[in-house]
């Protein structure tokens, strides 16, 4: 999908949610059995529910590859139910020397054809690269994340007197066009997203921290939201484990449609 076309869904739903299926096995309600069919059942009922709702899902890849076979089996039946009206994001956070990326590239650009891959750019350019060579495939940069050791060096002050987190996000900025490049900004650092917005007013950020890590929805929009929107908020598990009853569904559904209530009031300002 893209960029176009991801703004289109946004502007016609009003609703700039990303739902993260982040599937804990050890979490899915009691009557599923706890084994691929039963991420799959959980993972294809929760899709079903929210699609209306959401313009994005993030698949993050951990919880799947924890499960060996069974768990990537799981994750290419989950991304196949996923609408093509919705933006897909592998949230793997790969990123390595150019040939072993250019792998990565094609684990997730080709053998699963995710829309989008986060990648975390510690090593530098030549890591990113790969990534950016697919048409039409986005690269989610990490850039300033919602977790406490962020303080270890993403806002780490340089010698020039920009953070590190700064630093990356002017570098990467011109790496690629806004059409590739989107970037993780945590929603916990709402009061931060004026300045990341003053470096990168036209790119897509992608807004963990919403929902259960206690991020502001209207503060990350006030300040993060640019002419085309430009945000994708994820919220997983507020979403998806809203219930462990039998109508986990209808609860999820049931979320996600508040989030994108407050959205379309928020977009309405």
């Amino acid at each position: 999908m893209t960029k176009n076309k991801l703004v289109a869904q946004i502007l016609a739903k009003q609703s700039y949610l990303c739902v993260g299926l982040d599937t804990d096995i050890q979490k899915l309600p009691a009557h599923l059995p706890k084994n691929k069919q039963g991420v799959i059942e959980f993972n294809k009922a929760i899709i079903d529910a929210t699609a209306p709702f959401c313009v994005s899902y993030k698949i993050n890849t951990a919880f799947y590859e924890s499960q060996g076979v069974q768990g990537w089996e799981a994750m290419e039946a989950t991304l196949a139910h996923i609408p093509d009206t919705h933006f897909t994001i592998a949230d793997a956070k790969r990123g390595d020397i150019g040939n072993t990326s250019a792998q990565y590239a094609k684990t997730f650009f080709e053998v699963l054809p995710f829309d989008a891959i986060t990648v975390a750019p510690y090593m530098g350019k030549d890591s990113i690269d790969p990534f950016l060579a697919y048409q039409n495939k986005c690269t989610i940069v990490l850039g300033l994340t919602s977790n406490e050791g962020s303080k270890n060096f993403e806002q780490q002050k340089l010698a020039s007197g920009q953070f590190l987190y700064e630093s990356v996000l002017d570098q990467v900025a011109s790496w690629g066009t806004e059409d590739q490049l989107m970037f993780v900004v945590g929603a916990t650092k709402a009061e931060d997203f004026a300045g990341i917005r003053k470096i990168i007013p036209n790119h897509f950020l992608l807004v963990p921290g919403v929902g259960a890590q206690g991020g502001s929805l209207s503060e990350v929009t006030k300040y993060g939201k640019n002419k085309e929107v430009g945000l994708l908020v994820n919220a997983s598990r507020a979403i998806i484990f809203a219930s462990t009853e039998t109508n986990y569904n209808l609860k999820a559904a049931e979320v996600a449609s508040e989030y994108a209530n407050e959205m379309k009031l928020l977009l309405s300002h």
